[in-house]
């Protein structure tokens, strides 16, 4: 090999081992900011449940049976009706 091949072929080696090198820098930034994505978005889904649980729980609290007997006897004045206005029907069955 001549001289001036040689330095060609090195040449090459280097531009080779230096794009090599560049990727790899790339590619381990890019899997880092993928990552930190990645982590924000779980820590938002730990947040959202949280807030989920939160609201079934005050939603259990706010249907309870007191509760809504207590707000129909003082906001809406009802009572339990006396044994005498309750009438029970029966379905007839079509034969």
């Amino acid at each position: 090999m001549t001289r001036v091949a040689e330095i060609v072929v090195l040449l090459a080696l280097v531009t080779a081992v230096t794009l090599t090198a560049l990727s790899v820098v790339y590619s381990k930034h890019a899997s880092r900011d993928l990552f930190s994505a990645v982590e924000e978005q779980n820590r938002l889904r730990d947040d959202l449940n949280a807030e989920w649980g939160q609201l079934q729980l005050e939603q259990g609290a706010w249907a309870t049976h007191s509760r809504i007997e207590r707000l129909a006897r003082e906001r809406l004045d009802m009572r339990l009706p006396a044994s005498g206005d309750v009438v029970i029907l029966e379905r007839q069955r079509a034969d």
